[in-house]
């Protein structure tokens, strides 16, 4: 695993804060389980993002930072097919950028569980999973931010306001 942190570790800044770290992940092979080892780098990802925030003073924002996180990650690792994971953060202009990029081109549905809306995939009703996006598209939506996918797929991204 590989992480680079800017600025250097001093007085935080709320105004330009970025980090950013590369990770690799298992093959996986069709399952539905997350492997150990990755669920793990999850809950480490998480917990290295709130950090981060507080680093920032930006705390306030933890819960929900980590739910996106989570979610992201998560997702990258169950369905891009790669081997490596970069995830970032960054503070500049006003906004928080969330960023995850698994280097596999494709276009994520978001899932909601609800019949009738064109923009968004139902999942099964009794299905545990698959309702990720959906998730991280409504936070973002809370915190009047917005959420996207790179124009080839590789990097799911979120940003909040500050």
């Amino acid at each position: 695993m590989t992480t680079a942190i800017r600025p250097p570790l001093g007085a935080p800044s709320r105004e330009e804060d970025a980090m950013s770290t590369c990770f690799a992940i298992a093959r996986r092979n069709g399952s539905e389980n997350l492997p150990l080892e990755d669920a793990r780098r999850v809950g480490a990802m998480r917990r290295l993002a709130v950090a981060r925030l507080k680093y920032c003073g930006l705390q306030r924002m933890s819960d929900d930072v980590a739910v996106i996180v989570s979610e992201l990650l998560t997702n990258a690792i169950l369905h891009s097919g790669g081997t490596q994971i970069t995830f970032g953060m960054t503070v500049r202009g006003g906004f928080l950028r969330i960023s995850v990029r698994d280097g596999r081109p494709g276009n994520p549905a978001v899932r909601d569980g609800r019949p009738g809306n064109p923009e968004i995939c139902p999942a099964n009703g009794d299905a545990e999973t698959g309702r990720g996006l959906y998730l991280v598209a409504s936070l973002a939506d809370a915190h009047h931010g917005t959420w996207g996918i790179s124009e080839a797929g590789a990097t799911i991204w979120c940003s909040l306001p500050l």
